[in-house]
Parts: structure tokens; C-alpha cells; sequence
């Protein structure tokens, strides 16, 4: 039993990080209370980008860390449901973003002419595009083929993990608020709109951080992603019509054609945002077991996953 590990949480973060102790020789299981298309990460718009996450000092080095996995993975995007897409971020200036934007190759200032849609600045990159729930089944044969187990089980609290392992691995997301508990996590209400791809092969985004509102689309083979919404303390997950229409009418002003696009359907997702950014922390338990928490990562998950991961796993097994 000294090499058992117990994730809970199998979204992104939670499939990442029992991927990288399984990778160390853990057994190790995960559960997780959702299926995988049930998580907040399968709703995820999936564009590789250190967006709405602290703390900046560290951000940087798990961006850079997971950008690398990803771009490996997209050597089989069929398999692994990450391409590398060029696309535009609007409204961003290179002066603006951290040391870690050296590091990716080809972004680059745009001229003003060269924006697309009613921006006057922005930067041209080629990134990973994730689709999630392809990306999700993926990392969960990886993680099977490395030994490990993916259960559903629900949990009332961390204590019920820890009385199964000595290590116990805390990525519940949005709901370490109530297991920790943690009352310095809150939601931050995501809904996009799905629709019939017209053609459209770059990816756009333009968000204002103060604001609640972004506006972005995706481009997948079978549709298109548009976003989106950042309403924080917002719970709700039921798609609101109007939310959906203002966001196909931003994402119009950009592309006209997505004006005529077939609506095939909405999502909604809560964010784990956390005051003081992300806790990646071990904690004693009872009996010298250990608990580590790996939790708050606001609305880039996927985009640090596996830089976390990696320092869960140090934690964990250190």
C-alpha cells in the first residue's frame, strides 16, 4: 500500500497529474465524482494561453512546461485531439505579456491593418487547440495503459481518500471550496455556443480581463466553438439565450458568416478561480500520510496542466 496515490478529480489537471505518478511508479486511481464528459474540462474552449490564472511569478514555467507536452502530443491529433492552429489574439500587445512569451515560437506583433474585426492591436500565433472530449478519452487510455485505475466515486471528504492511501492527491477543482475547505475559490461562469463550422480554419480571441465578456471562436473539423462569458460568482449552468446570442453577435462582427451558422448546441462551465492563484501545496495527514492540494486554476487548466502536474507529482512522492 506505500506506493498507492489517490487523485480525486478527473478533469484535466486530475489526469494529468495521475499521469505523471503513474509515470514515477505510483498505483495509483482516480476519482473522480463526473465522467469525463461531465467535467468543467470537457466544456473548456481549449486554446493554449495563460489566461485569467495566478500567480504570475509561476504561471510562466507551467505554461511552458505543458506547451511542450502539447506540442508532442499534436505530432497525432487524431489521437490525441491536439492540432497546432494559427490564429490571431486581439487587443494584446507582446510588451504586456511575461518572460515566458520569448519562449513561444512565431508570436509576433501585428500591424494595425492586419487585425481582424474592430481591433486596433494584436499578436499572431500558432498554438495547440485542444478538443476536449477527444483529448480527455486520450489521456485517460494513457493513464490506463500506464497501469492506473479511473473510478466514479463521489466524496464527502478528502478524509474518505486518505483512509484508502497514504498519498492522496487533491484536484477537485471547484470543489475544494467545500472539501479543503477552501472559501477563497470562486466560480467564474463560462458559456459558449456551438455551431456548424462554415469554413473558418484560424482561431480569434479578444478578452478583457475587467470585463465579462470575451469574444472568441475555434475552429474544430466538424464545428466551431464561440465564446464567451467571464461572470464571476455567477453559478448558474443552465445556457441563457441571450448570452448565447450576444456572443454569436460579437463573434459576427469578426467573421459574418458565423452569423449563419446552424446552432448545434451551448455549454456552460465554472471556472475554479481562487484568490491567491493556484495552491499547489503538501499538507501532513494523520498517521504520516500525505495530502496534496493542486487546485485554483481559474480559466487555464489546460494550459498549465501538466507544469502542475509535474510539481504535484514532486510533492507527492518526494
Amino acid at each position: 500500500m506505500k506506493n498507492d496515490v489517490i487523485v480525486v478529480g478527473g478533469g484535466v489537471v486530475g489526469l494529468a497529474t495521475a499521469t505523471r505518478l503513474a509515470e514515477r511508479g505510483r498505483r495509483v486511481r482516480i476519482w473522480s465524482r463526473d465522467d469525463l464528459l461531465g467535467t468543467t474540462s470537457a466544456v473548456a474552449g481549449a486554446l493554449w494561453w495563460p489566461y485569467r490564472i495566478e500567480p504570475a511569478a509561476e504561471v510562466g514555467s507551467w505554461a511552458l512546461a505543458s506547451l511542450r507536452v502539447y506540442e508532442q502530443m499534436a505530432v497525432d491529433p487524431e489521437r490525441s485531439g491536439v492540432r497546432r492552429v494559427s490564429g490571431v489574439h486581439a487587443g494584446t500587445v507582446l510588451d504586456g505579456l511575461g518572460p515566458w512569451a520569448e519562449e513561444v515560437e512565431g508570436l509576433r506583433q501585428l500591424a494595425p491593418d492586419e487585425v481582424p474585426g474592430p481591433y486596433g492591436t494584436g499578436l499572431a500565433a500558432r498554438l495547440p487547440l485542444i478538443d476536449m472530449p477527444v483529448h480527455l478519452s486520450f489521456l485517460r487510455g494513457r493513464f490506463e495503459a500506464l497501469g492506473g485505475t479511473f473510478e466514479r466515486r463521489e466524496v464527502a471528504g478528502l478524509e474518505e481518500a486518505a483512509a484508502e492511501a497514504p498519498v492522496v492527491v487533491d484536484c477537485t477543482g471547484l470543489a475544494a471550496r467545500e472539501l479543503v475547505p477552501d472559501p477563497g475559490l470562486r466560480p467564474v461562469r463560462g458559456q459558449l455556443v456551438l455551431v456548424e463550422n462554415p469554413g473558418i480554419e484560424e482561431w480569434f480571441t479578444a478578452a478583457d480581463e475587467s470585463a465579462g465578456e470575451t469574444t472568441y471562436y475555434f475552429p474544430h473539423e466538424d464545428r466551431l466553438v464561440l465564446g464567451g462569458t467571464a461572470e464571476e460568482d455567477d453559478e448558474r449552468l443552465a445556457p441563457d439565450p441571450a448570452t448565447a446570442a450576444a456572443i454569436v453577435a460579437r463573434c459576427a462582427r469578426v467573421r459574418p458568416e458565423i452569423a449563419g451558422a446552424r446552432i448545434l448546441g451551448h455549454r456552460v462551465g465554472l471556472r475554479p478561480a481562487r484568490a491567491g492563484g493556484v495552491r499547489i501545496e503538501a499538507v501532513p495527514l494523520p498517521g504520516g500520510g500525505r495530502l496534496v492540494h493542486n487546485y485554483g486554476h481559474g480559466g487555464a487548466g489546460v494550459t498549465v496542466a501538466w507544469g502542475c502536474a509535474e510539481r504535484a507529482a514532486e510533492l507527492a512522492t518526494g
